[in-house]
Protein backbone atom coordinates (compact mmCIF):
# COMPACT_ATOMS: atom_id res chain seq x y z
CA UNK A 1 0.00 0.00 0.00
CA UNK A 2 1.18 3.49 -0.78
CA UNK A 3 1.93 5.38 2.26
CA UNK A 4 0.42 9.27 2.12
CA UNK A 5 3.03 12.21 3.10
CA UNK A 6 0.24 12.57 6.40
CA UNK A 7 1.06 8.86 7.31
CA UNK A 8 4.63 9.14 7.01
CA UNK A 9 4.77 12.41 9.16
CA UNK A 10 2.39 10.34 11.82
CA UNK A 11 4.80 7.68 11.66
CA UNK A 12 7.62 10.02 12.34
CA UNK A 13 6.38 11.40 15.08
CA UNK A 14 5.49 8.30 17.15
CA UNK A 15 9.15 7.53 16.41
CA UNK A 16 10.15 10.50 17.76
CA UNK A 17 8.16 9.92 20.89
CA UNK A 18 9.46 6.36 21.79
CA UNK A 19 13.05 7.48 21.50
CA UNK A 20 12.31 10.38 24.09
CA UNK A 21 13.89 11.02 27.27
CA UNK A 22 11.35 13.04 28.70
CA UNK A 23 8.50 11.88 31.38
CA UNK A 24 5.59 11.71 29.40
CA UNK A 25 3.72 8.61 28.94
CA UNK A 26 5.28 5.99 26.59
CA UNK A 27 8.80 7.48 26.61
CA UNK A 28 11.27 5.39 26.85
CA UNK A 29 14.41 5.94 30.00
CA UNK A 30 17.93 6.21 28.88
CA UNK A 31 19.95 3.86 30.16
CA UNK A 32 21.62 4.63 33.77
CA UNK A 33 25.55 5.28 33.49
CA UNK A 34 27.16 2.65 35.57
CA UNK A 35 30.35 3.53 38.14
CA UNK A 36 33.71 3.30 36.69
CA UNK A 37 34.97 2.83 39.96
CA UNK A 38 35.49 -0.66 41.24
CA UNK A 39 32.72 -2.28 43.23
CA UNK A 40 33.14 -2.06 46.86
CA UNK A 41 33.04 -5.70 48.49
CA UNK A 42 32.21 -4.71 52.00
CA UNK A 43 35.47 -3.55 52.69
CA UNK A 44 38.22 -5.34 53.89
CA UNK A 45 40.76 -5.96 56.49
CA UNK A 46 44.65 -5.55 55.26
CA UNK A 47 47.20 -6.14 57.89
CA UNK A 48 50.89 -4.03 57.74
CA UNK A 49 53.77 -6.23 59.52
CA UNK A 50 56.89 -4.25 58.81
CA UNK A 51 60.30 -4.54 60.66
CA UNK A 52 60.79 -0.93 62.09
CA UNK A 53 59.73 -0.82 65.59
CA UNK A 54 57.56 1.67 66.55
CA UNK A 55 58.61 5.46 67.48
CA UNK A 56 60.98 5.06 64.49
CA UNK A 57 60.66 8.34 62.54
CA UNK A 58 61.21 6.53 59.40
CA UNK A 59 58.34 4.17 59.96
CA UNK A 60 55.48 6.47 61.76
CA UNK A 61 55.56 7.80 58.12
CA UNK A 62 54.44 4.39 56.45
CA UNK A 63 52.35 3.99 59.51
CA UNK A 64 50.65 7.19 58.48
CA UNK A 65 50.30 6.38 54.79
CA UNK A 66 49.10 3.32 55.18
CA UNK A 67 46.28 4.50 57.71
CA UNK A 68 45.30 7.32 55.29
CA UNK A 69 44.87 5.05 52.46
CA UNK A 70 42.47 2.63 54.99
CA UNK A 71 40.72 5.62 55.90
CA UNK A 72 40.07 6.67 52.19
CA UNK A 73 38.83 3.13 51.03
CA UNK A 74 36.86 2.69 54.12
CA UNK A 75 38.88 -0.74 55.09
CA UNK A 76 40.46 -1.73 58.36
CA UNK A 77 44.41 -1.21 58.17
CA UNK A 78 46.06 -2.46 61.56
CA UNK A 79 49.78 -1.93 61.33
CA UNK A 80 52.38 -3.60 63.64
CA UNK A 81 56.08 -2.96 63.96
CA UNK A 82 58.64 -5.74 64.98
CA UNK A 83 61.92 -5.32 66.07
CA UNK A 84 63.38 -8.61 64.44
CA UNK A 85 62.61 -11.41 61.94
CA UNK A 86 61.25 -14.04 64.09
CA UNK A 87 58.73 -11.33 65.32
CA UNK A 88 57.42 -10.54 62.32
CA UNK A 89 57.03 -14.41 61.30
CA UNK A 90 54.66 -15.10 63.90
CA UNK A 91 52.61 -11.47 62.83
CA UNK A 92 52.14 -12.57 59.80
CA UNK A 93 51.37 -16.31 60.74
CA UNK A 94 48.62 -14.15 63.27
CA UNK A 95 47.05 -12.26 60.15
CA UNK A 96 46.99 -15.51 57.66
CA UNK A 97 44.84 -17.24 60.82
CA UNK A 98 42.46 -14.48 61.00
CA UNK A 99 41.94 -14.73 57.37
CA UNK A 100 42.45 -11.01 56.58
CA UNK A 101 42.26 -9.68 53.24
CA UNK A 102 45.64 -8.77 52.24
CA UNK A 103 49.36 -8.22 53.99
CA UNK A 104 51.75 -5.92 53.27
CA UNK A 105 55.23 -6.80 54.83
CA UNK A 106 58.74 -5.45 54.15
CA UNK A 107 61.37 -7.89 54.06
CA UNK A 108 64.81 -6.57 56.00
CA UNK A 109 65.79 -10.47 55.93
CA UNK A 110 63.83 -12.41 53.19
CA UNK A 111 64.80 -15.91 54.29
CA UNK A 112 63.76 -15.46 57.60
CA UNK A 113 60.55 -14.71 56.31
CA UNK A 114 60.02 -17.09 53.55
CA UNK A 115 58.27 -19.71 55.46
CA UNK A 116 55.78 -17.08 57.17
CA UNK A 117 55.02 -15.37 53.61
CA UNK A 118 54.62 -18.89 51.81
CA UNK A 119 51.48 -19.75 54.16
CA UNK A 120 49.64 -16.80 53.55
CA UNK A 121 50.26 -17.50 49.93
CA UNK A 122 49.46 -20.76 50.04
CA UNK A 123 46.25 -19.78 51.95
CA UNK A 124 45.16 -17.49 48.68
CA UNK A 125 46.05 -14.22 51.08
CA UNK A 126 47.78 -11.94 48.51
CA UNK A 127 50.75 -10.14 49.59
CA UNK A 128 52.38 -6.77 48.70
CA UNK A 129 56.06 -6.75 49.68
CA UNK A 130 57.57 -2.84 51.23
CA UNK A 131 60.88 -1.10 50.96
CA UNK A 132 63.69 -4.19 50.99
CA UNK A 133 63.89 -7.01 49.83
CA UNK A 134 62.32 -6.49 46.24
CA UNK A 135 64.80 -9.69 44.59
CA UNK A 136 63.08 -11.99 46.98
CA UNK A 137 59.02 -10.86 46.25
CA UNK A 138 58.31 -12.38 43.15
CA UNK A 139 59.97 -15.53 43.84
CA UNK A 140 58.32 -15.76 47.49
CA UNK A 141 54.72 -15.10 45.60
CA UNK A 142 53.44 -11.62 46.46
CA UNK A 143 51.95 -9.78 43.88
CA UNK A 144 54.41 -6.34 43.80
CA UNK A 145 56.89 -4.54 45.51
CA UNK A 146 57.01 -0.84 46.42
CA UNK A 147 59.92 0.57 47.32
CA UNK A 148 63.38 1.72 45.85
CA UNK A 149 66.10 -0.30 44.47
CA UNK A 150 68.63 0.31 47.10
CA UNK A 151 71.37 -0.68 45.12
CA UNK A 152 70.40 2.62 42.44
CA UNK A 153 70.06 4.54 45.30
CA UNK A 154 73.69 3.84 46.69
CA UNK A 155 75.06 4.82 43.43
CA UNK A 156 73.18 8.09 43.01
CA UNK A 157 74.59 8.69 46.72
CA UNK A 158 77.83 8.05 46.08
CA UNK A 159 78.09 10.38 42.91
CA UNK A 160 76.70 13.51 45.14
CA UNK A 161 79.28 12.80 47.41
CA UNK A 162 82.45 12.68 45.11
CA UNK A 163 81.07 15.71 43.16
CA UNK A 164 81.20 17.46 46.90
CA UNK A 165 84.88 16.41 47.36
CA UNK A 166 84.59 13.25 49.04
CA UNK A 167 87.34 10.54 48.95
CA UNK A 168 87.22 8.14 51.83
CA UNK A 169 83.65 7.57 53.93
CA UNK A 170 81.64 5.78 56.49
CA UNK A 171 79.15 4.32 55.86
CA UNK A 172 76.96 3.83 59.15
CA UNK A 173 75.03 0.54 59.35
CA UNK A 174 72.13 0.41 61.85
CA UNK A 175 70.74 -3.15 61.60
CA UNK A 176 72.72 -6.26 61.30
CA UNK A 177 71.84 -8.33 58.54
CA UNK A 178 69.50 -5.79 56.60
CA UNK A 179 70.13 -6.83 52.90
CA UNK A 180 69.31 -3.16 51.74
CA UNK A 181 71.30 -1.20 54.22
CA UNK A 182 74.71 -3.16 52.48
CA UNK A 183 73.40 -2.20 49.14
CA UNK A 184 73.23 0.92 49.90
CA UNK A 185 77.27 0.59 50.81
CA UNK A 186 78.20 -1.45 47.89
CA UNK A 187 76.26 1.53 45.75
CA UNK A 188 78.15 4.21 47.57
CA UNK A 189 81.25 2.16 46.71
CA UNK A 190 80.64 2.00 43.06
CA UNK A 191 80.32 5.68 41.94
CA UNK A 192 81.91 7.49 44.29
CA UNK A 193 85.81 6.64 43.21
CA UNK A 194 87.73 6.17 46.68
CA UNK A 195 87.10 4.10 49.81
CA UNK A 196 84.46 2.98 51.65
CA UNK A 197 84.55 1.72 54.96
CA UNK A 198 81.95 0.47 57.03
CA UNK A 199 80.83 0.87 60.23
CA UNK A 200 78.34 -1.42 62.36
CA UNK A 201 76.20 0.32 64.90
CA UNK A 202 72.62 -0.03 67.49
CA UNK A 203 69.89 2.48 66.07
CA UNK A 204 68.32 1.55 69.54
CA UNK A 205 71.34 3.31 70.87
CA UNK A 206 72.15 6.75 69.72
CA UNK A 207 74.41 8.26 72.41
CA UNK A 208 76.59 5.44 71.58
CA UNK A 209 76.31 5.80 67.62
CA UNK A 210 77.99 9.71 68.17
CA UNK A 211 80.45 7.90 70.24
CA UNK A 212 81.53 5.11 68.01
CA UNK A 213 81.25 7.19 65.14
CA UNK A 214 83.28 10.01 66.70
CA UNK A 215 86.08 7.74 67.71
CA UNK A 216 86.05 6.66 64.14
CA UNK A 217 86.74 9.85 62.84
CA UNK A 218 89.74 11.06 65.12
CA UNK A 219 91.66 7.48 64.80
CA UNK A 220 91.22 8.32 61.03
CA UNK A 221 91.46 11.46 59.71
CA UNK A 222 91.57 10.61 56.13
CA UNK A 223 87.47 10.25 56.26
CA UNK A 224 86.05 12.74 55.27
CA UNK A 225 82.48 11.48 54.27
CA UNK A 226 79.71 10.32 56.46
CA UNK A 227 77.00 8.38 55.26
CA UNK A 228 74.16 7.53 57.46
CA UNK A 229 71.28 5.28 56.33
CA UNK A 230 68.84 6.31 58.97
CA UNK A 231 67.52 9.55 59.97
CA UNK A 232 67.93 9.09 63.56
CA UNK A 233 71.61 7.42 62.80
CA UNK A 234 72.13 11.12 60.97
CA UNK A 235 71.20 13.42 63.83
CA UNK A 236 73.71 10.90 65.92
CA UNK A 237 76.76 11.44 63.24
CA UNK A 238 76.24 15.28 62.82
CA UNK A 239 76.64 15.26 66.87
CA UNK A 240 79.43 12.76 66.38
CA UNK A 241 81.58 15.00 63.94
CA UNK A 242 81.08 18.13 65.77
CA UNK A 243 82.50 16.03 68.75
CA UNK A 244 85.50 15.02 66.99
CA UNK A 245 86.35 18.68 65.44
CA UNK A 246 86.06 17.03 62.01
CA UNK A 247 85.25 18.66 58.18
CA UNK A 248 83.61 15.65 57.34
CA UNK A 249 80.48 15.68 55.12
CA UNK A 250 77.73 14.19 56.04
CA UNK A 251 74.63 12.73 54.06
CA UNK A 252 71.95 10.33 54.72
CA UNK A 253 68.75 8.23 53.56
CA UNK A 254 65.24 8.82 54.73
CA UNK A 255 63.67 11.92 55.98
CA UNK A 256 62.45 13.38 59.36
CA UNK A 257 61.69 16.40 61.03
CA UNK A 258 65.25 16.86 62.25
CA UNK A 259 66.96 15.82 58.95
CA UNK A 260 65.21 18.58 57.09
CA UNK A 261 66.48 21.07 59.67
CA UNK A 262 70.09 19.70 59.65
CA UNK A 263 69.66 19.98 55.56
CA UNK A 264 68.63 23.59 55.87
CA UNK A 265 71.28 24.74 58.41
CA UNK A 266 74.24 22.85 56.39
CA UNK A 267 75.51 20.30 58.72
CA UNK A 268 73.70 17.22 56.12
CA UNK A 269 74.18 17.86 52.27
CA UNK A 270 71.41 15.93 51.43
CA UNK A 271 68.58 13.39 52.09
CA UNK A 272 68.34 10.43 50.02
CA UNK A 273 64.30 10.02 49.99
CA UNK A 274 62.23 7.06 48.72
CA UNK A 275 58.90 8.85 49.80
CA UNK A 276 58.24 6.40 52.44
CA UNK A 277 54.83 7.91 52.89
CA UNK A 278 53.91 5.77 49.56
CA UNK A 279 54.97 2.89 51.18
CA UNK A 280 52.11 2.84 53.42
CA UNK A 281 49.70 4.23 50.75
CA UNK A 282 49.94 2.56 47.41
CA UNK A 283 50.01 -1.36 48.95
CA UNK A 284 46.77 -0.64 50.72
CA UNK A 285 45.48 0.83 47.39
CA UNK A 286 47.19 -2.06 45.29
CA UNK A 287 45.03 -4.38 47.45
CA UNK A 288 41.89 -2.66 47.61
CA UNK A 289 42.11 -2.96 43.79
CA UNK A 290 43.31 -6.39 43.46
CA UNK A 291 40.55 -7.39 46.07
CA UNK A 292 37.78 -5.67 44.56
CA UNK A 293 38.98 -5.43 40.60
CA UNK A 294 41.72 -8.01 40.52
CA UNK A 295 43.95 -5.63 39.30
CA UNK A 296 47.62 -5.92 39.79
CA UNK A 297 50.32 -3.50 39.54
CA UNK A 298 53.98 -3.60 38.17
CA UNK A 299 53.67 -6.12 35.59
CA UNK A 300 56.45 -8.13 37.92
CA UNK A 301 58.63 -5.69 38.18
CA UNK A 302 58.74 -3.08 41.38
CA UNK A 303 56.77 -0.19 41.69
CA UNK A 304 59.67 2.23 42.67
CA UNK A 305 58.80 5.15 45.43
CA UNK A 306 62.61 6.60 44.92
CA UNK A 307 65.00 7.86 44.89
CA UNK A 308 64.81 11.38 45.47
CA UNK A 309 67.20 14.23 46.53
CA UNK A 310 66.25 16.67 49.57
CA UNK A 311 68.61 19.41 49.84
CA UNK A 312 69.11 22.71 50.54
CA UNK A 313 67.38 23.84 47.48
CA UNK A 314 63.99 22.14 48.25
CA UNK A 315 64.31 21.47 52.03
CA UNK A 316 61.73 24.16 52.85
CA UNK A 317 58.75 22.82 50.95
CA UNK A 318 59.71 19.64 52.23
CA UNK A 319 59.62 20.93 55.79
CA UNK A 320 56.55 21.66 55.98
CA UNK A 321 55.38 17.98 54.45
CA UNK A 322 57.42 16.60 57.21
CA UNK A 323 55.63 18.36 59.64
CA UNK A 324 52.55 16.87 58.46
CA UNK A 325 54.12 13.54 58.90
CA UNK A 326 53.42 12.98 54.91
CA UNK A 327 57.08 12.93 53.97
Amino acid sequence: MRRTPIVLALLGALTLSGCSSSGSPGAQSAPAAESSAPAAAGGGTFSVITHGGPGDSFWDVVKNGAEAAGKKYGVTVTYQGAGDPGKQSQLIDQAVSQKVDGIVVSMANPDALKEAIGKAVAAKIPVVTINSGADSSKAFGAITHVGQSEDVAGRGAGEQLKAAGVSKLLCVIHEAGNVGLDQRCKGAEQTLGGTVERLQVDVGNLADVTSKVAAKLQSDKQLNGVLALNPAVAIAARDAIKDAGSQAKLATFDLSGDVVSAIKDGDVLFAVDQQQYLQGWLPITFLYLYKNNLNTVGGGLPVNTGPGFVTKDNADQVAKLAEAGTR
